[in-house]
């Protein structure tokens, strides 16, 4: 069992959704995105989503797109992403982590070269964002041979016949953007994002995780109890920007706002219980 597969068999256990807290390698510099990283398991994420900055970020709203061009400005590259985990993985060998970014800079490499490398600094999983199901059986196939989970995504838009191609070599869980469009623009609504979510998971036999348009410990909590795992970004990422503005430290900043967020997910379906 992989390290995605037992971090939501354990959440299974205790009847808990998951945490997934996305940052951006290298944002706002390799060091400070070091120190974000190692810090967040403790704040609360169970998961990490770490992007890969990239100059054209077609699914991400304003903030994870400046996010992107900082940490492309401090000079973070492909190769600099993953030393960032592979400095992550010398203290913490149980957190997953999950790459999430664009086709391109994996081309460039070779699926195959990519999927060894990624490997080797202890990557568990790939969301490649604008990589179609239909076309995406070699870059599978690559991860499937380094033992990388190929995570996809489903959305509001995704009908059934579309759902069983997404499902098709997905692993570890399945990604679902709750609302149509960018992210960090709209808000996720619980209910309707509940039924989604179970036709999703029993279309995939997959943990679902929802994600694009969480920005409150209110907003996730709701989420948790309708989904296996919450997925926060842009809140993240802009605790960043305003740690830079008001020139304060950005690691404290960020880790601050995860905390929050971690402790209303772990606690959200809890809370219900207790008051039923």
């Amino acid at each position: 069992m992989g390290r995605i597969q037992a971090r939501f068999a354990e959440l299974a256990r205790k009847n808990q959704a998951g945490f997934i807290a996305y940052v951006m390698a290298g944002d706002p510099d390799a060091e400070t995105a070091l120190a974000i990283l190692k810090g967040l398991p403790a704040a609360g994420a169970d998961l990490i989503e770490l992007g890969m900055p990239f100059s054209d970020p077609m699914a991400d709203g304003p903030p994870i797109q400046r996010a992107a061009l900082r940490a492309l400005a401090s000079g973070m590259t492909l190769d600099g992403v993953l030393d960032l985990a592979r400095r992550f993985r010398l203290t913490d060998r149980v957190t997953p982590i999950v790459l999430m970014g664009y086709l391109n800079p994996i081309v460039s490499r070779g699926y195959d070269a990519f999927a060894a490398a990624a490997a080797s600094a202890g990557i568990d999983g790939l969301i490649a964002v604008d990589c179609p199901p239909e076309e995406a059986d070699p870059l599978a196939e690559a991860l499937d041979r380094a033992g990388i989970d190929l995570i996809r995504l489903a959305t509001p838009t995704t009908d059934d016949a579309r759902l069983a191609i997404v499902a098709r070599h997905t692993r570890g869980f399945v990604y679902y953007v709750s609302v149509a469009g960018v992210t960090g623009a709209k808000a996720a609504v619980a209910d309707d994002v509940a039924p989604a979510v179970a036709r999703v998971r029993a279309a995939s036999g997959l943990p679902v995780a929802v994600g694009f348009g969480i920005r409150t410990p209110a907003q996730a909590a709701a989420i948790a109890r309708v989904a296996d795992a919450a997925v926060v970004g842009s809140v993240l990422v802009n605790a960043i920007a305003s740690a830079i503005a008001d020139g304060t430290d950005a690691t404290t900043q960020v880790l601050g706002v995860a905390a929050a967020l971690g402790e209303a997910i772990a606690s959200a379906r809890v809370t219900v219980e207790a008051a039923t």
